[in-house]
């Protein structure tokens, strides 16, 4: 019998972090966490951020960014941008979209911009934004959610998942040092019910705007009442599913379960990692894929449970796709849709996890789960998922190589992943002011040791 996997990765974890290295960066201890990344960014001398994530993240990096001595620039495209950004520099763009190119064009040549900082490089006007950079020989900075969760967010120059200049050879990350002690994050205290907060003030803040901004689309449509009662909605199927789910985590974690499922996280409904870097078009379209390919191909013996995205609770339900596709598939009793259930208990407990391109991929190979990616995914490298396609997969998953797996993350760490929440604490950008302080008062040095000034 299979037995349940028991922290596989703890031999291969490193026991001692590599220490940081000694200098004048020990002053500030933790700006030897800030990614490459970030301190490329502060290299630039004259930024400009287009949009943000909904709420205070680019207000706060402005900011950081300031009180290093950079110039700041900042572009709105509707209220909301406004509403949640503060600092000096600031334009409204109130074009079309067909002027948008030549206007930015014209900002970057006029104020000698030298980097563009967006967040959500598939939008609209990022993608035009990015072939402005290009054109001018401007850096393109981007930020994401983190590749690493919780406690991270991804910033890296030129793109980030499938657009990411990362390597894909193994070799590369098999030659990287462990971990050091000084990359571990710091917590961020990220919330729902704040994110449920910035969203609804977000949308109202449109809503009011719109009539100066009444030529932008944004992305996904966003209307105050809408967001509110969707917000509203989430948390009530919370509840609901957290009452019909009770049980479930007991049941795919006991020993008569444990290892005889496959495990789906599903991505949000408009995950642009979906819609552009698969050939699935929608989520819809993998759950179908996959259910089809589990029904032909898996063991009779085996189960799937499929898990929504606790950030689409308030915008999705698949439940009724899910129960046809099983009908009509003949897995009736073999199919289970999950929502809230502990995730690293589900990763620790199951046979495998398909993924289209889903950071979740990364989380189980932390738990040694193993794992197929179906779409273009920075982590597809071998070693790391199964190589061998989705069919083969259920018979045979290729397991993790735990030694690549850390060397890779740590690899990621000190490239990509900048501490920090889109709506909570930021401790990386925490850390800048901490050294921006320093340099004003060198009095603060010593402080900030424990030591008393001489």
């Amino acid at each position: 019998m299979l037995s349940p996997r028991r922290d596989p990765l703890a031999a291969a974890r490193p026991a001692d972090l590599a220490p940081s290295c000694a200098g004048e960066a020990d002053l500030v201890p933790a700006l030897r966490s800030l990614p490459r990344s970030m301190q490329g960014l502060l290299r630039h001398r004259r930024v400009l951020l287009l949009q943000g994530p909904m709420g205070w993240f680019f207000d706060r990096l402005a900011r950081t960014l300031a009180a290093q001595g950079q110039v700041v620039h900042k572009v709105h495209f509707n209220g909301g941008d406004r509403y949640f950004y503060r600092q000096p520099g600031a334009l409204d763009f109130t074009g079309l979209e067909a002027d948008w190119p030549a206007w930015l064009g014209d900002l970057i040549t006029r104020e000698r911009i030298d980097a563009v900082v967006v967040f959500g490089q598939m939008r609209a006007i990022h993608c035009a934004a990015r072939e402005v950079a290009d054109a001018c020989g401007r850096a393109f900075y981007v930020f994401e959610e983190g590749y690493l969760r919780p406690d991270y967010v991804t910033l890296e120059r030129d793109g980030v998942n499938a657009h990411s200049p990362l390597p894909r050879d193994p070799a590369i990350y098999r030659a990287h040092a462990p971990i050091r002690s000084d990359q571990l994050p710091q917590p961020t205290g990220q919330r729902f019910r704040t994110m449920a907060w910035v969203a609804t003030c977000y949308s109202l803040a449109c809503a009011l705007g719109w009539p100066r901004f009444r030529h932008h689309c944004y992305h996904r449509q966003i209307h105050p009442a809408v967001e509110a009662a969707r917000w509203l909605r989430g948390g009530w199927r919370r509840l609901a599913y957290a009452w019909r789910d009770r049980g479930m985590l007991g049941r795919l974690s006991s020993p008569a379960m444990s290892q005889r499922w496959f495990l789906v996280p599903l991505q949000v409904h408009n995950d642009s990692q979906v819609r552009f870097h698969s050939e699935f078009g929608s989520v819809q379209g993998f759950v179908h894929e996959v259910m089809q390919s589990f029904a032909c191909r898996a063991d009779p013996s085996m189960h799937l449970v499929l898990k929504h995205h606790p950030m689409d609770r308030a915008y999705s339900d698949y439940s009724a796709l899910i129960a046809r596709a099983a009908r009509e598939l003949g897995l009736g009793g073999r199919v289970h849709y999950v929502h809230d259930l502990h995730l690293p208990t589900l990763l620790r407990h199951t046979r495998g996890v398909v993924t289209i391109n889903s950071t979740t991929g990364l989380q189980a190979m932390y738990h040694g789960a193993p794992v197929v990616a179906l779409g273009e995914c920075l982590y597809d490298i071998p070693g790391l998922t199964h190589q061998g396609g989705l069919d083969g997969f259920w018979a045979a998953p290729s397991p993790v190589d735990a030694d690549l797996y850390w060397r890779f993350r740590a690899y990621l760490t000190e490239h990509t992943q900048l501490n920090a929440s889109f709506y909570g604490r930021a401790p990386g950008l925490e850390a800048l002011g901490e050294a921006a302080a320093v340099a004003a008062d060198p009095s603060q040095r010593t402080a900030a040791h424990g030591v008393e000034p001489a």
